[in-house]
């Protein structure tokens, strides 16, 4: 499944719904978010349909960031069928990531 794009907009329609979404709050002048990146890519076809990848650009939806206390970045949240779950904040290895989401699907 493709990675989307998600704004304070769209953010209810995109991953408050049913079933695992993983997102990744992110800005483009991060670092490690930068890093984050071809890590999330390979997860994504490795997984398939069972997760829903989303990407949040906090400097451009500062409402999504703020309503689940993002503080620093890279943070990826787990939401489960639209409640948020698990979080972890930084660089996080794609082994560490998918035992992350395996706890929730």
């Amino acid at each position: 499944m493709a990675i989307v794009n998600v704004s304070d907009q769209s953010f209810n329609t995109e991953v408050e719904g049913q079933g695992t979404v993983l997102v990744d709050f992110w800005a483009p002048w991060c670092g490690p978010c930068k890093m984050l990146a071809p890590i999330l890519e390979e997860l994504s076809t490795e997984v398939g349909d069972d997760l829903k990848i989303a990407k949040v650009n906090v400097d451009e939806n500062p409402e999504s960031a703020s309503r689940f206390g993002v503080m620093s970045i890279p943070t990826l949240i787990v939401f489960k069928d639209g409640q948020p779950v698990d979080k972890v904040v930084g660089l996080n290895s794609k082994e560490a990531l998918k035992n992350m989401i395996s706890k929730h699907q």
